[in-house]
């Protein structure tokens, strides 16, 4: 006789979400490399950004506290950070959006003009 075996694992909530702009697919390409090198589990969306002056293409990524790989927030926010370094570096992009359910931060590695 098969019985199913239920297991209910529950941990805080918490999320860190990235926002970007740059080419999907090679976004979710790091971010499968990144799932591999330790355990993580995240979400990718496809989104437009329109803002004064223009529009472009881009995604969000969602880190969340997965039962099955729990972690304190300190935890997926440093995951998260590094997430979106590789993110920004994979994709060639100079700036991304870092936000958790307490602030919101801007990252530019955009190198500023001399004058």
């Amino acid at each position: 006789m098969n019985s199913l075996i239920k297991l209910d694992l529950n941990v805080p909530t918490y999320w860190v979400k990235i926002y970007m702009s740059g080419p999907i697919e090679i976004a979710k390409q790091t971010l499968r490399s990144e799932c591999l090198r330790e355990g993580l589990c995240v979400t990718i969306d496809k989104t437009t950004y329109i803002y004064t002056g223009g529009e472009e293409n881009g995604f969000v990524v969602g880190l969340i506290n997965y039962p099955r790989f729990p972690q304190t927030p300190e935890q997926i926010l440093d995951r998260a950070n590094i997430v979106m370094l590789k993110l920004l570096e994979a994709t060639f992009q100079s700036s991304a959006l870092l936000m958790d359910p307490n602030i919101s931060r801007w990252v530019s590695i955009r190198r500023e003009e001399k004058k």
